[in-house]
């Protein structure tokens, strides 16, 4: 079901003389429900909000590692089921100020809608890619120099392709397939000055090689395991995202 989007007030900023890319502004997350908190065991616990407010109950060791610590503001716009299309109709127009920072998490449900028909996967890539074009250029444009975090896409088969770990029916191409699509989407982010965030790459291990990724817990006792419902985050995986976007946003500094 869609999301309402949820503003959080900011707190005092105690990172701002060292972290001296941040902005008086708002963090924005854009895209699926790989940002959202739904499959991650409740409200703050998903990893946009993870990013901007650790749950230092369940990250001891991540405390005072958010973006909250920096005044921002959030605003997540992501959505359970959004296609790439959805961001720019659906999404974009309801930030209320340019923002400082950005996630963008989007393509792997338009992977999902061309599921086994091989011969559609570079149709559905282009369109991503086209629809992702518009969107850096629009947030490039109304935000005068904000942090974009582009975020590649996980495989719950651990590359194999396996269709009895997964639960779905067999589709040997599909881990290629979604390599393709993750190096278009690093491509896109390169063009535009964006950060990539290499989900995929961090993620393999930690689904049908861990458990079963169709799991249906949201704190399963494995914290190897990173899926729940298949293809959702679960809360260390929310986590280990929220990890991926917060190393792509420091990286070099």
């Amino acid at each position: 079901m869609p999301r309402r989007s949820r503003v959080t007030e900011p707190v005092a900023g105690q990172l701002r003389g060292a972290d001296d890319w941040y902005m008086s502004g708002v963090y924005v997350a854009l895209g699926d429900s790989m940002s959202i908190d739904d499959y991650a065991d409740g409200a703050g616990r998903g990893a946009a909000s993870l990013l901007y407010r650790n749950c230092d109950a369940d990250f001891p060791e991540w405390a005072g590692r958010e973006l909250a610590a920096t005044g921002l503001q959030a605003q997540i716009l992501a959505q359970d089921g959004a296609i790439a299309a959805d961001v720019p109709w659906q999404q974009l127009p309801l930030i209320q100020q340019p923002p400082a920072v950005v996630t963008l998490t989007m393509g792997g449900n338009d992977l999902l809608a061309i599921y086994g028909y091989s011969a559609a996967a570079g149709i559905a890539i282009g369109e991503v890619i086209a629809v992702g074009e518009e969107i850096l250029s629009r947030l490039n444009a109304a935000s005068g120099g904000a942090r974009i975090v582009v975020t590649t896409v996980y495989d719950p088969s651990d590359g194999t392709g396996d269709a009895d770990a997964t639960g779905l029916w067999p589709w040997p191409e599909g881990p290629a397939v979604l390599r393709a699509l993750n190096a278009a989407l690093t491509g896109l982010a390169r063009r535009h000055d964006a950060l990539v965030a290499d989900v995929h790459g961090w993620f393999l291990g930690h689904g049908a090689t861990a458990g079963a990724p169709s799991q249906m817990l949201s704190r399963p006792a494995s914290r190897d395991l990173w899926y729940c419902n298949l293809i959702e985050p679960n809360a260390w995986g929310a986590h280990e995202i929220r990890r991926t976007w917060w190393q792509a946003l420091h990286a070099g500094r």
